[in-house]
């Protein structure tokens, strides 16, 4: 090869590597070279109490620790049931079960868990969960992208350990500030 084909195969090239380099840097990376840290059995990151909806919700890994690539809580409860059917705009959600038996709906599907088992709801899917046993359950909870998440769950805290009747359309408007649709009542037991 010439050199001149040489060196014009060599800048043609050249954007390819470029788009390569790229896709190893998605949007959003934050510098991860700070330490790392440790958040205790049955702590919040911040030491923060979140009652919502029959369980508590701690905080593990905050957006502000991911630059918002995601958040992850672990909840417990202690009776029976869960959130309403809902949806969320822009972020996937992701239940691991720790302890306890839940069902989550996803689309139109039904799925039995147990510890161990896990269940990924996709984006704009409707989709809620429900502990159906009869010992305290525990799940870990994650969002991807964390989007407003930790700002919902502080709001919705706000309402205290159950949503009173009287507050439904409050809470759907919470819901829908943070890119949520209640779509249906919470799972039957």
């Amino acid at each position: 090869m010439n050199r001149r084909h040489f060196l014009k195969a060599s800048l043609a090239a050249m954007p390819l590597a470029l788009r390569s380099a790229a896709a190893e840097t998605a949007p959003g990376d934050v510098d991860r070279l700070g330490s790392g840290f440790r958040v205790g059995a049955n702590e919040d990151r911040y030491r923060e109490e979140l009652l919502i909806m029959g369980g508590r919700f701690d905080l593990k890994v905050s957006a502000k620790d991911t630059g918002g690539d995601f958040c992850l809580y672990d909840t417990t409860r202690q009776s029976k049931g869960g959130p309403a059917l809902h949806r969320h705009h822009s972020q996937d959600e992701w239940f691991y079960i720790v302890r306890g038996d839940f069902i989550a709906q996803v689309g139109s599907v039904t799925l039995r868990l147990h510890p161990g088992d896990s269940a990924f709801a996709p984006r704009r899917i409707p989709h809620a969960f429900s502990k159906v046993g009869e010992d305290e359950g525990q799940m870990l909870i994650m969002f991807q992208p964390a989007g407003s998440m930790e700002d919902f769950f502080q709001q919705m805290a706000r309402f205290g350990p159950s949503i009173p009747k009287d507050e439904e359309a409050l809470m759907r408007d919470v819901c829908k500030h943070h890119g949520m649709e209640v779509v249906g009542p919470p799972l039957r037991y």
